[in-house]
């Protein structure tokens, strides 16, 4: 089959995967709290990513007093604020609504970029950023949230819920611009899954949210099922999909995802979406999907940079450097575990 033809099967494959976050989360909710389920995806990803590291990348566990503190503890607390925010922004605002609110994050990026690293905020930005915002306003308040009553969370907390987890998101996107060229994707990612984990396993008993375990062999079932898939395979395939194409075109396959998430919660729910709904989430993927491959053109870099590199989006089969980086296209690496530097063949496979 053609190389490039597999890369984009495997970048959509990866997004439909994602897609099954919410309603896999929303099947829990019967079963389990929130927090609770939050808890341990983040538990079981991080268990099955040490097991992995123990047997071929031992090297993880090195790591300096400054990775330990700035990725560990600093992205940990934004790992576990993502955890719990972005089950909060499923059970009140449905699964729509949730990807909806959890896309603004590569504008939060963006408007971060430019204050915080004086990137250009170029008009095409500020109308791609005003499409997706228009479209998360309209999904979020034409949508529903059935299945999730046992939650008992309403509308208002699934729009601070989501809210959060796009901006613990977009946080960890601009960390990951730090960390990821001096520790590697592959050792970020475990360092801030260390660190979730142990936050989390403190901080929920203090806020009277102590994890309970999975109740019955349906709630272990459905764990590790929203483990397997959304964390593991997804980025397995995402992976293997930037070893065959770019990666601003991949990314642009895997916006599939809140589609996908809604046609499920549809049909396994009845969450549906009125005509405005549908308009809303149309307008959050077509919006980040332009900005990727906005991006991804050599134009479309944010500034110059050292090595070379253009676009953020220039991610070739063999490398995926890239030194000017802009909020759309980084989070959409963010979201994959793919850094901004070093050889795709450093990631987690």
């Amino acid at each position: 089959m053609n190389r490039r033809l597999v890369g984009y099967l495997c970048a959509m494959a990866a997004g439909a995967t994602w897609g099954t976050t919410g309603p896999l989360s929303t099947g829990l909710y019967a079963f389990m709290p929130a927090t609770s389920i939050g808890f341990w995806r983040v538990l079981i990803g991080t268990v099955c990513l040490a097991i992995w590291a123990l047997f071929f990348r031992r090297d993880l566990f090195r790591v300096d007093a400054r990775g330990w503190l700035l990725v560990g503890l600093g992205g940990g607390m934004l790992l576990a604020v993502f955890e719990i925010a972005y089950q909060f922004a499923i059970a009140g605002a449905g699964v729509a609504g949730a990807a909806a609110l959890l896309y603004t994050a590569p504008v939060i990026v963006a408007v971060l970029a430019r204050v915080i690293l004086r990137e250009a905020l170029t008009p095409v930005r500020l109308a791609l950023a005003l499409v997706v915002m228009v479209g998360v306003a309209l999904t979020v308040t034409h949508g529903s949230n059935a299945g999730a009553e046992a939650a008992s969370l309403g509308i208002g907390a699934g729009i601070v819920g989501g809210s959060l987890a796009a901006l613990s998101y977009a946080l960890t996107t601009l960390l990951a611009r730090y960390a990821v060229p001096r520790y590697g994707a592959a050792r970020v990612l475990f360092l801030e899954a260390l660190g979730g984990v142990g936050i989390l396993a403190i901080v929920l008993p203090l806020a009277h949210h102590t994890p309970t375990p999975p109740p019955s062999a349906a709630a272990w079932r459905g764990l590790l099922g929203l483990t397997a898939g959304s964390v593991l395979a997804a980025n397995i395939l995402f992976f293997t999909a930037v070893k065959r194409i770019e990666a601003a075109p991949a990314a642009v396959a895997a916006t599939i995802e809140p589609v996908v998430g809604t046609l499920l919660a549809l049909a396994l729910f009845s969450q549906r979406l009125t005509t405005l709904g549908w308009l809303g989430l149309l307008m959050v993927v077509s919006g980040v999907a332009a900005g990727y491959l906005k991006e991804g053109t050599p134009e479309g870099g944010g500034g110059g940079g050292g090595g070379g590199g253009g676009g953020p989006g220039e991610m070739s089969k063999h490398s995926l450097q890239s030194d000017s980086t802009s909020g759309f296209s980084l989070a959409a690496a963010l979201h994959c575990g793919v850094g901004r530097s070093g050889s795709s063949r450093q990631g987690i496979l």
